[in-house]
């Protein structure tokens, strides 16, 4: 890993580029004005005439529920199951209405609707994600709207908007957080603005203990953002980022034998290290052609280099416990003083991509009906190079030593080039929406393959190239015939990408193409209503289901399998209640709930290969996700909020293998409730907040995943902190 001066030097011409144009703001300059156009959510400004279910976790339910992680953010959100395999949410695991929540690899995350992933088409894995505190709001999105973006677009997106930059002199905040786990947090949030334009710099850190036993991880970014006013119409937005995380929060589990001894050991926690750099560039132009029309243009450009060193591959091979690998003369399982004499396997890989894309927003009456249509295209392009190394002593857990004494045991490049296109109209016919869409994905992903021979590396032992190109149309339907409150349905085409490590076997010296693998797809249809007809109350019910005519789930620790036919059906409820409202007072006492019947999630065709018979449940899967919370908000600025979360039992495999084996890695999972509860104090007329917050406060021990064996979620996590916004 390495520091690389590139986002400093960028940061310095930022700051010249737009510290001028803030400086020139003076009565006799103010001749531009900030439009007021929103160039960071995905959602339209018309929410009733959306085509399709959605969900928007505003500042105002973040500041309530104070969530240590997006893990908590998005539990008031129904359909999505998250699989909490660490205290931070460092890699998170996001399965929506059944997906595998494996690395949200099926759910598109972007960041100001810039795609977040390692790289979205050739290894959409979710390393990072925005952290909450430059968060303003978040967005989701599961119906038929998706045609807009890609390139998942099977179980739903979901968007984290940042702050904008200020508008009107200097603005910011400051936070501090500490907790239990040796957790603290400080975040530091500042910018300057006027009619021209403005600047913003966004500064963070947090380091503590994961869930288990020497699993400390560290996290720092730097976020700088400006604005500036070109011309009248004309604005361009600019933010660069470098992210840094330095964990020992390894893949490594535990065998059946470790788990009962102890569930928060880590036996080469000491050794395993995770570290990940990550410089992103986002630019947009916006162009107010009138006040019925809109261009923006939006250029990205993503770095990361991740490397992640494990001691060990598979867990409870000893007999249900891990055998330290790679050790001369062997180790004495009971006695591990003398495991740093182990090697391991560093898997150092780097990811760049970037891409470009025009949209135009427009209304319009061609058709003699009164119209909104959105049309767009994107170039994007990756480079992906992917390594491993391996070694049996001590000195192989040095990245640099295994770089300058061996030879990659695995050497992959895969280049990835995919041209977008897309088309939505909504038309407004008194009620009535009609939202017809389609996108257009043409990809062409080319793998080459290399293999250590001796002192140097062979040509490429397989070269593979996959293009296709899919037309994923979709079209909703929405009537508002009542106040406030809005029928839906819709159905759409999903699509995701093959993944270019399930195309080859390259674990070893015995490098083979097996496949071209297909991309996923899949019919999505809906049915849904949400309503705040009554005073105080806002209820959402949605029915939905999906077909896949090849998902894609786990298969062996670390790899992926083609599970053929599938259903996911079931229904979505989600509700608030403020008696404040209803009432009319000041005090409030609210009730909000999410809850999801995933009453199907089955595949529908016999796998002998992989132990699979039709009928079988997919994994991963709970049928029951349920959330409920009763909070309080007191006219002094007092809100204080307890609620409980709950996971039911879950198929950890496609043959829904119910007897644990030593490895941990088959058997069920068992269901879980988690009691949460946070308050916080922002006294009126002030400009500071103290909040405490706590999770899991009943510290129950519960399993929450098997893919490298058993892997426990996280134990009772208290935090609190100040926040003072200037």
């Amino acid at each position: 890993m390495h520091f690389s001066p590139k986002p400093i030097a960028a940061a310095v011409l930022s700051a010249l580029v737009f510290t001028p144009a803030v400086a020139q703001v003076a009565p006799s300059a103010a001749i531009v004005t900030l439009p007021a156009v929103s160039v960071s959510g995905i959602l339209p400004d018309r929410l009733e005439s959306v085509p399709g279910s959605f969900a928007v976790v505003d500042e105002m339910e973040l500041q309530e529920r104070q969530p240590f992680s997006v893990k908590e953010a998005l539990n008031t959100v129904p359909g999505i199951h998250i699989v909490g395999e660490d205290s931070f949410g460092l890699g998170l695991n996001i399965g929506m209405r059944g997906l595998d929540p494996r690395r949200s690899s099926r759910t598109l995350l972007l960041e100001d609707g810039m795609p977040l992933f390692l790289a979205p088409y050739g290894d959409p894995s979710a390393h990072y994600s925005t952290p909450l505190d430059r968060v303003r709001r978040i967005e989701v999105v599961k119906g038929s709207g998706q045609v807009l973006y890609g390139p998942q677009t099977i179980g739903g997106m979901i968007n984290f908007v940042t702050r904008p930059v200020p508008t009107d002199g200097v603005a910011g905040s400051v936070a501090a957080t500490v907790g239990n786990n040796d957790f603290y947090g400080l975040h530091a949030n500042v910018g300057v603005g006027g009619e021209r334009g403005g600047i913003m710099l966004d500064a963070l850190q947090k380091r503590g203990d994961g869930v288990r036993d020497n699993h400390d991880f560290e996290v720092q970014e730097y976020t700088l953002k400006g604005q500036l006013n070109l011309a009248e119409g004309h604005t361009l937005i600019g933010k660069l980022g470098y992210y840094r995380e330095n964990s020992q929060i390894s893949e490594t589990a535990l065998g059946a034998v470790e788990w009962q001894e102890d569930k928060f050991q880590a036996p080469t926690g000491k050794n395993d290290e995770f570290e990940h750099e990550r410089t992103s560039l986002q630019l947009q132009h916006i162009f107010e052609i009138s006040d019925r029309a809109k261009l923006s243009t939006q250029l990205y450009h993503v770095n990361s280099d991740r490397a992640s060193f494990r001691q060990i591959n598979d867990s409870g091979e000893n007999g249900g416990r891990s055998a330290l690998e790679r050790c001369p003369g062997g180790v004495d399982n009971d006695d591990l003083s003398n495991a740093d004499l182990c090697g391991g396997r560093w898997r150092p890989r780097e990811f760049t991509y970037w891409g470009v894309e025009p949209r135009l927003d427009f209304s319009h009456k061609l058709f003699g009906v009164e119209s909104d249509a959105v049309v767009g295209l994107r170039y994007h392009a990756e480079d992906i190079t992917r390594k491993q190394f391996r070694g049996n002593t001590a000195d192989f857990q040095s990245l640099s030593f295994a770089k300058a004494n061996s030879l990659p045991r695995e050497l992959i490049d895969i280049e990835v080039e995919a041209k977008s296109y897309y088309a939505q109209n909504t038309f407004y016919l008194g009620n009535w929406s009609l939202t017809p869409g389609l996108r257009v994905e043409d990809v062409e992903i080319r793998t080459n393959v290399k293999r250590a021979d001796g002192d140097a590396h062979t040509n490429p032992e397989a070269r593979l190239n996959n293009r296709f190109t899919e037309v994923l149309p979709g079209i909703g339907l929405a009537w508002n015939g009542f106040a406030d409150t809005t029928v839906v349905a819709g159905v759409h085409k999903g699509f995701a990408p093959p993944r270019p490590d399930r195309d080859i076997d390259a674990d070893g010296p015995d490098t083979a193409v097996v496949s071209k693998t297909k991309p996923e797809e899949s019919t999505n249809w809906e049915l849904g209503v949400r309503s705040a007809y009554f005073r105080g109350v806002a209820l959402e019910t949605t029915l939905f289901n999906t077909d896949f005519d090849q998902i894609v789930i786990q298969g062996e620790p670390g790899t992926f399998v083609n599970g053929g036919r599938s259903q996911q059906t079931g229904v979505e409820l989600a509700g608030r209640i403020d008696f404040g409202k209803v009432y009319g007072t000041a005090h409030n006492i609210y009730l909000t709930g999410a809850y999801t019947n995933l009453f199907t999630a089955k595949f529908r065709k016999d796998d002998p290969d992989q132990g699979i018979s039709s009928g079988n449940r997919l994994p991963y899967a709970p049928r029951h996700l349920a959330s409920l919370s009763l909070g309080y908000q007191h006219p002094v600025g007092v809100d204080a909020r307890i609620g409980v979360d709950y996971v039911s039992r879950q198929f950890s495999d496609g043959a829904n293998t119910r007897v644990e084996d030593l490895s941990g890695t088959e058997g069920t999972i068992p269901s879980y409730t988690l009691l949460n509860a946070a308050v916080s104090y922002t006294p009126a007329g002030q400009r500071y907040t103290v909040f405490l917050s706590g999770h899991n406060l009943t510290n129950r021990a519960y399993l929450v995943s098997r893919v490298d064996g058993m892997v426990a979620g996280r134990e009772r996590q208290i935090f609190g902190g100040v926040r003072y916004t200037f």
